[in-house]
């Protein structure tokens, strides 16, 4: 059995932070795991600037509530559901992903939880295990699935190094030359084939 795991933010939806930079006009919340590869100073970056701007949880899902997945993005995903089960692990949060994961038909979603104070201001957020995207790989592993998965950053790839066959999407060129062991594509028909290639079945596009 194979199973297919896809990074969320950059692969199939925009970037949810880089989005609320540019309506709210504060240039460093556009910082993401391509930029800061430790998560933890990252957010803890993003948390401080909110902080600073007093901007809260609602002010977030407003602009999230604005957002749709990126062209061919539903497309793709219905295609690969007919053909993998799909399991989306990211380091995004519960709090931001339903109305992008309602467009996208609610795939499985593995992430986090923000912790939110009773002014609704983000004061830090619980991480659902360390190293997360790898460790969810290795658990279905275990479950006897070959794992192919495909992501954009960093942070994808411990998940791609895990996993039976990893593919590098959208992802930057700093992250492409720092990680030549996996094929980097940058459209959803070059991933389809990327899908299929890595497949030990007789699947067609």
């Amino acid at each position: 059995m194979e199973i297919a795991c896809l990074d969320l933010e950059g692969v199939l939806v925009p970037e949810i932070w880089i989005e609320f930079a540019k309506v709210t006009g504060i240039e460093e919340l556009k910082a993401t795991t391509r930029d800061i590869p430790d998560y933890d100073v990252l957010m803890k970056q993003r948390i401080r600037i909110l902080e600073e701007h007093k901007l809260g949880l609602k002010e977030i899902q407003d602009v999230i509530a604005t957002l749709k997945p990126l062209e061919g993005a539903v497309e793709f995903i219905n295609w690969l559901r007919e053909r993998f089960q799909v399991v989306i692990l990211s380091d995004t949060f519960y709090e931001f992903s339903q109305p992008l994961m309602r467009q996208l038909g609610f795939p499985t979603l593995l992430c986090h939880r923000l912790n939110v104070d009773e002014r609704g201001m983000v004061v830090g957020y619980t991480l659902r295990q360390k190293d997360p995207k790898r460790q969810s790989v290795l658990a279905l592993k275990t479950l006897y699935y070959r794992v192919i998965a495909a992501g954009d950053s960093y942070n994808d790839t411990t998940m791609l190094g895990e996993a039976d066959q990893g593919i590098l999407f959208h992802a930057p060129q700093n992250v492409i030359e720092q990680f030549p062991q996996f094929p980097a594509v940058h459209t959803f028909e070059d991933l389809k084939k990327e899908f299929l290639k890595a497949s030990n079945r007789e699947l067609s596009l």
